[in-house]
């Protein structure tokens, strides 16, 4: 799947579970950052918000989340057994996402891109 023009359309082009999950995601997403512009960057879902703010994609075997490498410094202690990167962290499609701790990931990445010193 390439060239997706927005999130509907990127959600679209999966089924059932993993749909859900996006869905789940992406209304999390919205209730923490409702100013957020939503488009696709990378060929996934991405946020902006006076700069990159979040984005996420469907893997083979997981949901990734992508918060900056800030997001991941700021909560990689809550993570457990999820793995994570630098700049990601992979939730388990066949597991409840942790809606929760992402929306605490999305509100903590809208303070720091609006706390930003404008130039």
């Amino acid at each position: 799947m390439e060239g997706f023009r927005n999130v509907d359309e990127y959600i679209a082009g999966f089924d059932g579970r993993i749909a859900e999950l996006l869905m789940q995601i992406r209304e999390t997403i919205r209730r923490a950052a409702p100013e957020a512009e939503e488009c696709i960057a990378y060929q996934m879902p991405a946020y902006k918000l006076k700069g990159p703010l979040v984005y996420f994609a469907a893997g083979k075997n997981h949901i990734g989340f992508y918060p900056t490498p800030s997001g991941i410094e700021a909560f990689k202690s809550e993570f457990g057994s999820y793995k994570w990167s630098k700049g990601a962290v992979q939730f388990p499609q066949d597991k409840p996402l942790p809606l929760e701790l992402i929306h605490r990931m999305v509100s903590f990445r809208v303070e720091e891109n609006l706390s930003r010193k404008t130039k």
